[in-house]
């Protein structure tokens, strides 16, 4: 792999705007299970309702109060997220963004992992498990910030419904969220892809467009994906021991 890696570096190196794209693949490293694939929640209990957002819409206050009860009762991937710490992949992409090579990340993973490990221009496309968001005006709040006494809880700039920030199955993207991460791949003219398996949309459509425009494709993945035909480079491997290699032949080249 050290030729892929040193190709991937140059290729970065040469790059005007490099933007990040991350899924599962990066955080199982933390221990955090993934929904889909081998070992995925879903895979062994069923998904989701596909129609949970209308539900919400239709009785937010039901809702909130089963997610209080669940809370005193967390089952394993609410534990897994609570006690999950970045790992040296998260790590190696908020160092990238330090020097300036890594311009903006987006990312479909809901875990706070990104930005527990330093990264700041973050687009958290399915949202943040540790937030809530407005309904009406998009607001976000750390929880803690807002008194969950009286269900379903108002946002105190609006008094819109709020819900957890992370999109349910059946809910849009939310606007701002969205429209950030199409102007981030619009600029972007190499993609730096960890971790995903390029399956789930809108996300998996940003590296076609990228590519589309001209833009080159990196590629960081234990095994292929539906993307890797369309990629420059595929690096196969642990995110965790592959991308430190990364930042090392970027500072060694630089």
């Amino acid at each position: 792999m050290d030729n892929e890696i040193e190709q991937a570096a140059q290729m970065l190196h040469q790059s005007r705007y490099v933007v990040g794209l991350t899924g599962a693949g990066i955080s199982v490293e933390s221990g955090i299970r993934p929904f889909r694939g081998v070992g995925g929640i879903w895979t062994e209990h069923g998904e989701p309702p596909m129609d949970g957002y209308q539900r919400f819409q239709a009785d937010p206050k039901t809702h909130w109060e089963d997610m209080v009860k669940h809370r005193t009762t967390a089952d394993d991937f609410s534990h897994s997220l609570a006690e999950a710490a970045p790992n040296a992949a998260h790590l190696a992409l908020a160092e990238l963004e330090e020097m300036g090579i890594l311009r903006y990340l987006i990312t479909q993973n809901i875990d706070n992992l990104h930005l527990l490990a330093g990264s700041r221009n973050v687009a958290e496309i399915h949202g943040n498990y540790t937030k809530l968001r407005c309904m009406e005006c998009n607001a976000r709040y750390e929880q803690g910030e807002i008194s969950l006494e009286t269900l379903p809880p108002r946002c105190p700039a609006c008094r819109g419904v709020v819900k957890s920030d992370t999109v349910m199955f059946g809910e849009p993207i939310p606007f701002d969220v969205l429209t950030t991460c199409q102007e981030e791949s619009n600029k972007a003219d190499c993609m730096l892809s960890v971790g995903t398996s390029a399956f789930v949309y809108p996300a998996a459509g940003f590296p076609i467009d990228v590519k589309q425009r001209g833009g080159r494709l990196v590629e960081f993945n234990l095994d292929e994906t539906s993307m890797t035909p369309l990629c420059d480079i595929s690096v196969r491997g642990k995110a965790a021991e592959m991308l430190p290699r990364l930042l090392e032949a970027l500072k060694a080249s630089g």
